[in-house]
């Protein structure tokens, strides 16, 4: 029983410290105050719309991303190496753009003309997807998804722990961008950059590790293949082995 309260605790912590840097929500604050202005009411309930639209987006891809991949033929080192290259190329694009991304800019122009109703309708896209959830934290909680082992009690927990995990995100996001307005005040425009920059470099290490990890399952796999192609042959060149 211990064991199992161990993986789960350790599982809980893994998904927020996992997916909130790749995430980054004090760069799309950003956005998310642009579109809500001084209106807190329409920040309130543009906030919890965005973090709940975000949790189903991550335990769907928790739980069902592995199928998906399966239906389509694809393997998880390559989502992995292709996953943290786009992180890595996000990150590298956060540390030298100095202007505003034009998904940014689009939100930020057409902020002024959305209406109430337009701006709760407009809640998926594009601050919970893609500025929220991207490709990359799409690939990054199918990877986290993959590691749920599919023995019956541990699966039930790593059910678990995808929704409380998710649950943890989505109201990370929901605090920070219902106080967007106040946190990027408080920041200031330096402290804004520097923790953009910070959070950038973090976001390329974790892209560059989730590539080496799918590299080396693929480098494994290969190893593994031709060793089993290999063995026939060592076979009959020793026949006493064979035996």
């Amino acid at each position: 029983m211990d064991s199992y309260i161990s993986w789960f605790l350790q599982g809980l912590v893994l998904v927020p410290v996992t997916l909130l840097p790749i995430i980054n929500p004090l760069s799309s604050a950003p956005v998310f105050a642009a579109t809500v202005g001084s209106n807190r009411s329409i920040a309130q309930r543009l906030a919890r719309q965005v973090a709940v639209n975000a949790w189903f987006v991550l335990v769907a891809s928790m739980l069902i991303g592995t199928y998906v991949l399966a239906l389509f033929g694809i393997s998880l080192p390559v989502v992995r190496i292709g996953g943290g290259l786009l992180v890595a190329a996000t990150a590298w694009h956060m540390l030298h753009h100095t202007e505003d991304d034009d998904v940014h800019a689009v939100a930020a122009e057409n902020a002024a003309t959305l209406s109430d109703a337009e701006i709760i309708q407009r809640s998926f896209f594009p601050i919970t997807f893609p500025l929220t959830t991207g490709p990359g934290t799409i690939a990054a909680s199918i990877a986290l998804g993959a590691q749920i082992p599919r023995e019956p009690v541990k699966y039930a927990l790593g059910v678990a722990v995808a929704a409380c995990g998710a649950a943890i995100v989505s109201l990370a996001l929901y605090l920070i961008f219902k106080n967007s307005v106040a946190v990027l005040a408080r920041l200031g425009k330096i402290g804004t950059l520097v923790m953009i920059r910070m959070m950038a470099f973090i976001l390329l290490c974790i892209g560059i590790q989730i590539m080496w990890t799918g590299w080396a399952e693929l480098n494994a796999g290969v190893g593994v293949a031709a060793a089993e192609t290999q063995l026939p042959t060592d076979a009959r060149l020793n026949p006493r082995h064979a035996d």
